[in-house]
């Protein structure tokens, strides 16, 4: 067994909600980010960058908006060609004023533009949160360049509130923003948004509703990059995990976010988008997988696709495919190994979506408390980890570890295949 675990942050204060990021023209150039407790005070964003596919990385932390802002979480990263990297941010004092901002790198991650505001939050009365974006890089898209974030507007907080699904729009680059589109309805209460476009510019938009016992995942299309978007399309109904998973000892909560990516390869699965959730139906958390072949018109039946066994908790995926080969690749947490502890696996398809061969990609199982300051259990380990592709055919996956002894980013892939 060979696999590769790089440790991408130290120190012993917390870091988590990893993503990442690989220039795909030069895969050996990475960006990651994390919700990064550093300095002591608030969280910022941090700012990770490996110049050698991984092996070692730098440090920084990203600046905070001038005026009111005290922290930032929930960053996400994307690629854009040629040598762009984009971070996006949910930046606030404490549920006021939660506001979304990007920065900008046009020299492959060496330096960071001031933070640029795409959303603006108002006291009490809107927070935006949960962020997510990704830039076109369609090979064949009359709209590359464009770049989408998504993010969950949390309104009246006060007073409890609702949460609805937005994406907001940049045609250069992240610089200017147009008027935000509203996906969700305003009934309807989501989680973290997801996004992707293809191959064409097609962009696809989903959320997963928590208006229980209704809870859905959806998606809406857009055929003119970003301009307009179709009717809400029904990807499947969810049965959402516990808030807490039921295993003693447990206490991170495990929010239901959706995750979706599109084959942009010239493979025999070109133009395929899959949606992966994690489900309850099974009495058990596990990942499922629903695939479109017609541009998200209609879906198939969704499956689990990791094969784990019966009662264990699988959780927190998210898919990436290989913009060149449209291999598949699933990344998500498991207490598969003993029941208690965390492991990292992935799931890849080589043949579009009917089977997966699952991989544990973790070299050390890690127990989600360790390094706990304060009560245990743990109340959070961060919300996502991720995955991105490394063409030709690889990839590479971050996530938290506690193995260190403290929430530590770690990234890493492995060539083992378990049949």
């Amino acid at each position: 067994m060979t696999n590769f675990n790089f440790q991408v942050t130290t120190g012993i204060l917390p870091k988590f909600e990893p993503s990442i990021a690989v220039n795909l023209l030069i895969p050996g150039i990475m960006v990651a980010t994390a919700t990064d407790h550093t300095d002591g005070e608030s969280p910022k964003v941090g700012l990770y960058r490996s110049l050698n596919g991984g092996s070692t990385w730098t440090t920084t932390l990203l600046p905070l908006p001038p005026g009111i802002f005290t922290g930032a979480e929930c960053p996400s990263v994307a690629y854009k060609f040629p040598n762009t990297f984009i971070v996006s941010a949910h930046v606030f004092p404490g549920h006021q004023f939660g506001s979304t901002f990007v920065y900008i790198s046009n020299d492959n991650g060496a330096t960071f533009s001031n933070p640029i505001l795409v959303a603006p939050g108002y006291g009490t009365y809107i927070n935006n949160d949960e962020t997510f974006l990704i830039a076109d890089n369609g090979q064949s898209s009359p709209y590359l360049g464009n770049v989408y974030v998504v993010r969950a507007n949390q309104f009246n907080v006060a007073n409890g509130g609702n949460i609805t699904a937005f994406l907001d729009r940049s045609r250069d680059g992240g610089l200017t923003w147009d008027t935000p589109v509203l996906l969700s309805k305003i009934t309807d209460k989501v989680r973290r948004p997801a996004v992707t476009v293809d191959l064409m510019g097609i962009v696809y938009a989903g959320w997963i509703t928590v208006n229980a016992p209704n809870d859905s995942y959806y998606i809406r299309r857009s055929l003119d990059g970003g301009t307009t978007f179709g009717a809400p399309i029904l990807v499947s109904a969810v049965d959402p995990v516990p808030l807490v998973l039921p295993v003693p000892g447990y206490g991170f909560r495990v929010l239901t976010y959706p995750s979706i990516s599109c084959d942009r390869s010239i493979g025999p699965s070109t133009g395929a988008v899959y949606a992966v959730w994690q489900d309850n139906r099974q009495g058990y958390a596990d990942i499922f997988l629903a695939k479109s072949t017609n541009e998200g018109l209609t879906w198939s039946a969704p499956f689990s696709i990791t094969g784990a066994p019966p009662g264990s908790q699988n959780f927190f995926p998210f898919i990436d495919v290989d913009p060149l080969t449209g291999v598949v690749n699933v990344v998500y947490y498991s207490n598969q190994v003993n029941g208690f502890d965390l492991d990292v696996f992935v799931a890849r398809s080589i043949n579009g979506g009917q089977t997966f061969t699952n991989t544990r990609i973790t070299n050390v199982s890690f127990n989600p408390n360790a390094g706990q300051v304060g009560p245990s259990p743990v109340p959070s380990i961060g919300d996502y980890i991720t995955i991105t592709s490394v063409p030709p055919g690889g990839y590479i996956a971050t996530w938290m570890s506690t193995a260190p002894g403290s929430q530590t980013i770690f990234a890493g892939y492995s060539d083992v295949i378990i049949p």
